[in-house]
């Protein structure tokens, strides 16, 4: 069978993948959940928005505790990502301290598998890596 399936639906694996957000169609709020209303305007009219795959780190924190069986530390940031919209990820290939962590502005999307099924069908997520670092 094989084939790819994104974590969470609003990770797109066309080439290139990105994420997509539930955009309101009166004042183009953007949500990555589902909405029966819009929490800014209240319209109950939305269509989907593709989102740009590069950002700027607003904010991170270093992770030490977990689930049995997630590695620790990582880190957690925070993205403004260009042309709109926020999203919270995990920033990779970089080395879990404040300094290495500070020096990094500019992030973009990367994508990875995160297990296989018996099936052969791949899972994939996503984080934000430096960007220009990696490819």
């Amino acid at each position: 069978m094989g084939g790819q399936i994104p974590i969470v639906d609003y990770l797109v694996l066309d080439e290139p993948a990105h994420l997509r957000a539930h955009c309101c169609e009166k004042c183009r709020a953007l949500y990555f959940d589902r909405r029966n209303a819009c929490a800014s305007c209240g319209s109950a009219t939305f269509g989907w928005r593709d989102l740009a795959n590069s950002g700027e780190l607003r904010a991170y924190t270093i992770v030490h505790r977990a689930s049995p069986k997630v590695p620790t530390p990582y880190v957690s940031v925070v993205v403004d990502l260009d042309g709109g919209g926020t999203v919270k990820a995990n920033l990779v290939d970089v080395e879990p301290n404040p300094v290495a962590i500070e020096e990094v502005r500019r992030v973009e999307l990367t994508t990875w598998v995160v297990d296989t099924d018996d099936d052969g069908v791949e899972a994939v997520a996503f984080g934000y890596r430096q960007k220009g670092v990696g490819q």
